[in-house]
């Protein structure tokens, strides 16, 4: 049967081709739409989970929590340190991390924080340490495949979010440990403290965390522990960020002369410990404030809500192609049989039967919808990937383009159906057709 199938498809190529390239069309469609709708959607509810409110400069509320939260915008502006203490003294504020934003390298952010950022984001290390000292640096799984940086390892960030601002050679970053794949925003972040950053563009601020650090490598060699090699590397090293900060010192002067001001951050992410917070912290911050107060969960739903709208008539659209597919597959096989009776009627006479012939016409069909199907799904990851390859947007995203999704089955699914049913009419005519008056008008 099959070969009797091919040998049809064959005969009318030109024919057979347009029916697949519309089937493949229609499938190329709803599977780029499918995976744009459900992967934005499982990124933002990852990305902002534990994320009550953000807390920023005043501006475009979605900015800022694309930049803050996604980190795939610019950001609004810089707000105080005093807001810092003045969320983290309210007893209905569970937690509060500062972000400070604005620098890259190699078009992945740096972010100054905190480590209870890595706790929101459900990251842990999977090879080196977390930063201590300033110019150190933790990087996500996607920056060390991407960028091929490995512990050790010391580079310069550069201005701005977009990979071509000017370095920052005054001050270097070491990549001191490289996190687990998480499936979230960390994967594309290089994390360092708040220090760092500020150091970075010459930002004079209390070193209270280093001079500590440097209070307990005192009291270590105080108590007559023996320098091993890893020790001498480790104290080169040290020396190495030593000879930084003094440089960095001393270019201190000429970078507040530029325009630096005294230490703030970009955005608070608060974590709420009851809902009755939910109620009053963002009316206080907007009405009280020079700050504005942003909820991830709002304004998500507001922009997914935008694009569900296109989306959803989109899909609609795609629908209508593959409907159009299978009414292209029901005239052409209607005319095939047409053509062909005479050859279907000899197939009845030398002893075919007629759920044979029957199902011969059917395969023809659902032959067209198969292949219009695979062809469909390659062309709708090829789409993807040139997407993902040719909009910085959908990389810092994750977006993956060969990402399977249980969506495709139904409209696999519905494709097959389609074309059963364009199939059926043809061949019901096929099977109770006459033979003898078949013959005759041949």
């Amino acid at each position: 049967m099959m070969s009797l199938v091919a040998g049809y498809l064959w005969d009318r190529k030109l024919t057979t081709a347009l029916n697949v390239l519309l089937v493949a069309i229609a499938v190329a469609l709803l599977s780029v739409l499918l995976a744009f709708s459900t992967q934005a959607n499982a990124r933002f509810t990852r990305d902002a989970e534990g994320v009550d409110l953000v807390v920023g400069a005043k501006g475009s509320p979605l900015q800022l929590i694309l930049s803050s939260v996604f980190h795939i915008d610019q950001p609004t502006g810089n707000i105080s340190l005093e807001s810092i203490d003045l969320l983290r003294r309210d007893p209905a504020v569970a937690r509060v991390v500062p972000l400070a934003l604005g620098d890259n390298f190699r078009g992945f952010r740096i972010v100054g924080t905190e480590s209870a950022y890595l706790d929101l984001q459900h990251a842990s290390l999977g090879d080196g340490r977390l930063n201590e000292a300033v110019g150190e640096a933790v990087i996500g799984a996607d920056v060390a495949r991407e960028t091929g940086a490995h512990i050790g390892q010391r580079f310069f960030g550069s201005h701005g979010l977009g990979e071509s601002g000017q370095e920052h050679e005054h001050q270097p970053f070491e990549v001191v440990g490289i996190l687990q794949p998480t499936g979230r925003v960390i994967d594309r972040l290089i994390v360092t403290s708040l220090e760092t950053v500020w150091d970075v563009h010459g930002i004079a601020h209390d070193h209270g965390e280093d001079a500590h650090a440097h209070e307990e490598g005192d009291e270590h060699a105080a108590h007559g522990h023996s320098e091993s090699a890893d020790d001498h590397h480790e104290h080169d090293a040290h020396e190495d960020r030593e000879h930084d900060a003094d440089q960095n010192a001393a270019l201190r002067p000429q970078l507040q002369e530029r325009g630096a001001l005294r230490p703030e951050v970009t955005a608070l992410l608060v974590t709420y410990r009851n809902a009755s917070a939910a109620v009053r912290i963002p009316s206080v911050i907007n009405r009280q404030t020079e700050m504005q107060a942003a909820v991830p969960a709002v304004e998500t739903a507001r922009l997914l809500s935008l694009f569900g709208a296109s989306i959803a008539g989109a899909q609609i659209f795609g629908w209508l192609m593959a409907s159009v597919a299978g009414l292209a597959i029901f005239v052409a096989l209607l005319a095939a049989v047409q053509a062909r009776a005479g050859d279907l009627a000899l197939l009845r006479v030398m002893g075919a039967k007629r759920s044979f012939v029957f199902f011969t016409v059917l395969a023809e069909g659902l032959a067209i919808a198969l292949i219009g199907l695979v062809a469909g799904l390659l062309l709708a990851y090829a789409l993807l990937w040139l997407a993902v390859a040719n909009f910085a947007t959908l990389s810092d995203l994750g977006f993956q383009p060969f990402a399977v999704h249980p969506g495709l089955g139904l409209i696999a699914l519905g494709v097959i159906v389609i074309a059963i049913v364009s199939a059926l009419a043809p061949a019901l005519r096929v099977y109770g057709g006459d033979i003898a008056k078949t013959l005759g008008r041949s």
